[in-house]
């Protein structure tokens, strides 16, 4: 990545961070940030190429932040757990609104999510088989693909009906279906 598309990026990633991007032309955003939209149009070529862009940042940074987690969490389910409290943080709200639109533009093949839908899983397995491994949790990629797909349904529960609580609740209800299955797990 060019470091002028970079320093843009992070800049829209901030002014997403603080305000949305919802209702926010292209036109509208590149004012707020300080560059022409025609600008935004060559680093990005589209809103949608734009958004997948913030949403891909943002995936990497998760993925950053979970690895710093897993050297204080005891046990994978401390490690999904304080996860999880950072997804459901409101501060994060506007980046998983974005995930769950660019997923719904790529499942449409709109310009400018190109490979996306390549890239929505096996990052976050070829993760979580690592930190498993540092932690000494016995799994396999179906199980990982399992507790991938069930943060991201609670998730996107949480952000459609408002009720974090709810979601944060039937986290920890399969997470104590998934512990009561695991012949390694000790929370003792």
């Amino acid at each position: 990545m060019s470091t002028a598309r970079a320093e843009l990026l992070s800049r829209v990633m901030d002014h997403v961070a603080a305000h949305g991007l919802s209702d926010v032309s292209l036109r509208e955003l590149a004012g707020s940030v300080g560059t022409s939209h025609r600008m935004l149009l060559y680093h990005f070529s589209s809103r949608e190429g734009l958004v997948a862009a913030v949403v891909e940042s943002m995936e990497d940074r998760q993925r950053q932040a979970l690895e710093a987690l897993s050297t204080e969490a005891a046990s994978p389910r401390q490690l999904i757990e304080a996860q999880w409290a950072q997804l459901s943080d409101p501060a994060t709200r506007p980046f998983v609104l974005l995930f769950f639109e660019v997923l719904a533009l790529a499942l449409h093949d709109r310009p400018g999510t190109e490979g996306f839908l390549d890239h929505l899983t096996e990052p976050w397995l070829d993760l979580a088989e690592r930190l498993a491994t540092d932690l000494d949790a016995r799994t396999d990629r179906d199980e990982l693909r399992l507790g991938v797909a069930v943060s991201r349904g609670l998730l996107l529960e949480a952000v459609a009906s408002g009720d974090v609580e709810a979601a944060t609740r039937s986290l920890h209800r399969f997470l104590d279906m998934w512990d009561a299955t695991r012949p390694d797990t000790d929370e003792g």
